[in-house]
């Protein structure tokens, strides 16, 4: 913890998980908002599904490659001009997208994205370890990220409303502007958290020795699994939501909203739950609460997309619950994950981030475009998904 910190940022703290909450969330923003054109941007650039679902695994793995270095980056040179450097590579990115013309460019470019946007959500993790001790740093952390759900929420129908009246062109015109605005804002508030002295090198030897240090680690990858794979129990049906929303609901572009908003509401409540029970209730028995919730719900969803034909009434509300038991859960892991190396805490969050987008990478590229056809297929690999999740934190448990 920076010994500094009380002087550090000198407005509210809801102000500071704000901020970060926007460098957070810029990734999925730039996902969900475009996710309601795929059939325009399709439809332009006479491009097929598989070559669609290839612009978000591009994303995807574009963000976990440089997730390993965003962290390491920030550990010695600065959390300040990794973020800085982030957000203006970030918006040439969603401006190369905007003039797209070929499904080819289209790709490459969102891949340029991902690379560039993983800088806020691994930096901003590190700065709030920096900046506050366990049980504040959970409490800002949950904070974030309720902060952090009221954008997603509102990406799709922005995305459905920018498509139906002004193209999928304007969606990443949109990108652009909200990536030079945070590019602003930080530049003008974002303190520098971490001190001269605690800076480590960047020299490939000793880089090279704490990765392998951290990946050696039982501990270290069974808190990675516990608190990234789960998540994809949730994010594989973002990814599949075209088609499932589209397709298996009956649901137009603009009413995307409905799950979004129903899932991020849940995401926000858990957040809310989890700063408040911060310092309160054992950690342990904390992320216990949040696999039971997301056990529980994702058994229920499995049983009644057996039993029942899907219907908006009753198959978005199963989303909700696990996102709550999710993110009752994941603001403990993460502290824990960052708190085993103290020295490189932008290399814990680079990697933890990393592993967590190599999941979503495979889960993109992989299993939604083999089971986004069936709800069945859908409810049951997300419960397989959250199962993966469960078993790396009872091995952690076990040590």
């Amino acid at each position: 913890m920076n010994p500094n910190a009380a002087t550090l940022w000198p407005y509210p703290r809801w102000a500071l998980a704000a901020l970060l909450a926007c460098l957070g969330t810029l990734g999925p923003f730039s996902i969900d908002t475009y996710l309601p054109a795929f059939s325009g941007i399709a439809a332009t650039l006479g491009a097929t599904p598989a070559h669609m679902q290839q612009t978000l695994s591009a994303y995807l793995f574009g963000f976990a490659l440089m997730n390993l270095f965003h962290g390491a980056l920030s550990d010695s040179f600065g959390r300040r001009p990794v973020v800085l450097w982030g957000l203006a590579l970030f918006t040439l990115a969603s401006l190369g997208c905007a003039l797209s013309q070929t499904i080819g460019q289209l790709v490459f470019f969102r891949a340029l994205q991902g690379m560039t946007a993983g800088a806020g959500v691994v930096v901003s993790r590190a700065i709030i370890r920096d900046m506050c001790p366990p049980d504040e740093a959970q409490r800002l952390m949950s904070q974030v990220t309720i902060f952090f759900g009221i954008a997603p929420a509102i990406a799709p129908v922005l995305g459905g409303v920018l498509f139906v009246h002004l193209g999928w062109h304007s969606i990443f015109w949109l990108l652009v502007g909200i990536g030079a605005v945070l590019f602003v804002l930080n530049a003008r508030l974002l303190p520098e958290t971490l001190p001269a002295d605690a800076r480590q090198s960047f020299a490939p030897g000793p880089l090279l020795a704490a990765y392998v240090e951290l990946i050696r680690n039982p501990r270290f990858v069974g808190l990675v699994f516990a608190s990234g794979v789960p998540f994809n129990g949730m994010f594989l049906y973002v990814l599949s939501a075209p088609e499932w929303l589209g397709t298996h609901l009956k649901l137009g572009p603009t009413q995307f909203f409905w799950f979004f908003g129903l899932s991020i509401a849940g995401i926000m409540l858990g957040a809310f739950a989890s700063g408040r029970l911060a310092g309160r209730v054992p950690p342990r028995r904390q992320i216990r609460w949040g696999f039971s919730i997301m056990m529980g719900t994702s058994v229920v969803n499995v049983v009644l997309n057996l039993l029942f034909t899907p219907h908006p009434a009753w198959a978005l509300l199963p989303m909700a619950v696990y996102s709550f038991g999710w993110a009752l859960m994941v603001p403990v892991v993460t502290l824990m994950v960052l708190d085993l190396a103290p020295d490189r805490r932008g290399m814990a969050s680079s990697l933890q981030a990393c592993v967590g987008s190599l999941a979503n990478g495979v889960v993109a590229g992989v299993l939604a475009p083999l089971v986004m056809h069936s709800t069945q297929a859908l409810a049951i690999t997300s419960l397989g998904l959250m199962l993966v999740g469960l078993l790396a934190w009872m091995a952690v448990k076990r040590r």
